[in-house]
C-alpha cells in the first residue's frame, strides 16, 4: 500500500454550506502531512471524515486501504487521534491516564506495563508517573495526551491543532516527538496555524473555503508559488502606510510582518524605485511559508469575488 490516505473529490455539505469542496489528496506512509488554512477552511471537517466520524456527502477516500464509508469502524480501530481538546482525566496520575487508555484500546494486561513505559519515555515524562495530571504544565499535558493517543501504536495519527495554547518551547518539544514517530514509520496528518511547525512537515496542503489551493513540500511552495519579487521594507509607521504602498502601480501585494512590510513587486528592477518613493530601506528576501499563506489566501479571495 503506497498511500496511507487517498481521497478523490471528497466533499462534505452542511445544509447550504460546503465545508469541504472536492478534496483530492494522497498522503504517503511515514509522511508528516501539514494541513493549513484559516478558521472555517475545512481542516477539522476533513479530519473527522478521515477518522470515520463523519460521512462524506460526495466523493470517495481510503485510510490504510479501508473505504471511508463502508469500513469506517475498521478505520477507527487503526488510527490515533488527538486535538487541543483531547480528554485527559485531571484527577488521575500520569500513569493512571496511560493505563486507562491502554484498557480503552484493548491492550492486554501482560503488555500494558511495557507499553506505558514506552509512552513515558517517548513523552519525556520520566519521574512524573505519580503526578496528578491537574498539576502538569500545558506542555506536559499535551505530551501525555499524545502518549495516550498513540499507546495502541496506530499506523496513522491525526492531530487537530494539537499545540494550541502551549509555549513555543513546548511546541518544539512536541514536534520532535512527532518527527521521531514518522521516522519509525507512523504517518502523521496535522492541522496547525504555526508556520514553524509547517516547516517541519514533509508536505503541506493549504485549504481555503474548503478547497485545496496548494499541495507541495515547504521548499517547493516557497520557491514557486509567489509570482514576482518579494521585498522586506523597513519604513517608519509601517502599519499606517500599508494601503498607500499597496496602491503603488508596481506593487502586487503588501502585508505587515511585525514592524516591517513584505512587499511583492512585479520585478526586481523595481526595488530601488520602492526605496526612493517610500523613503524606506528595501531588500529582496526569500519568501517564508507565512508569505506563501498570505499570497495564496488573497489570491483565492480575489478568485472568488
Amino acid at each position: 500500500m503506497e498511500h496511507a490516505v487517498s481521497t478523490r473529490e471528497l466533499t462534505r455539505v452542511f445544509g447550504s454550506f460546503t465545508a469541504v469542496d472536492r478534496l483530492s489528496i494522497d498522503i504517503r506512509q511515514g509522511e508528516i502531512y501539514g494541513f493549513l488554512g484559516p478558521n472555517g477552511s475545512g481542516k477539522s471537517t476533513t479530519i473527522r471524515m478521515l477518522c470515520g466520524i463523519l460521512k462524506p456527502t460526495a466523493g470517495s477516500g481510503t485510510v490504510l486501504g479501508f473505504d471511508l464509508v463502508r469500513e469506517a469502524e475498521k478505520i477507527k480501530r487503526k488510527i490515533g487521534y488527538m486535538s487541543q481538546k483531547f480528554s485527559l482525566y485531571e484527577d488521575l496520575t500520569v500513569y493512571e491516564n496511560l493505563d486507562f487508555y491502554a484498557g480503552l484500546y484493548g491492550i492486554p494486561h501482560r503488555e500494558r506495563k511495557k507499553r506505558i513505559g514506552e509512552m513515558i519515555d517517548l513523552a519525556f515524562l520520566n519521574g512524573r508517573e505519580r503526578t496528578l495530571t491537574a498539576h502538569l504544565s500545558g506542555g506536559f499535558k499535551q505530551r501525555l495526551a499524545l502518549g495516550c493517543a498513540i499507546i495502541s501504536r496506530p499506523a496513522i495519527l491525526f492531530l487537530d491543532e494539537p499545540t494550541s495554547g502551549i509555549s513555543p518551547t513546548s511546541r518544539r518539544n512536541f514536534f520532535r516527538i512527532i518527527q521521531r514517530l514518522a521516522n519509525e514509520g507512523t504517518t502523521v496528518m496535522v492541522t496547525t496555524h504555526f508556520m514553524d511547525e509547517a516547516e517541519r512537515c514533509h508536505r503541506i496542503a493549504f485549504l481555503s473555503e474548503g478547497r485545496l489551493i496548494a499541495d507541495d513540500t515547504p521548499d517547493n511552495l516557497k520557491n514557486s508559488v509567489i509570482e514576482g519579487c518579494l521585498v522586506e521594507l523597513d519604513i517608519p509607521g509601517a502599519l499606517e502606510r500599508v494601503e498607500e504602498i499597496a496602491g503603488l502601480p508596481y506593487v502586487k501585494e503588501c502585508s505587515i510582518h511585525g514592524r516591517l512590510l513584505h512587499v511583492l513587486l512585479a520585478a526586481e528592477s523595481q526595488v530601488e524605485e520602492l526605496s526612493r518613493q517610500t523613503g524606506g530601506r528595501a531588500k529582496v528576501i526569500r519568501p517564508s511559508l507565512e508569505d506563501v499563506f498570505v499570497f495564496l489566501t488573497r489570491k483565492e479571495k480575489r478568485r472568488g469575488s
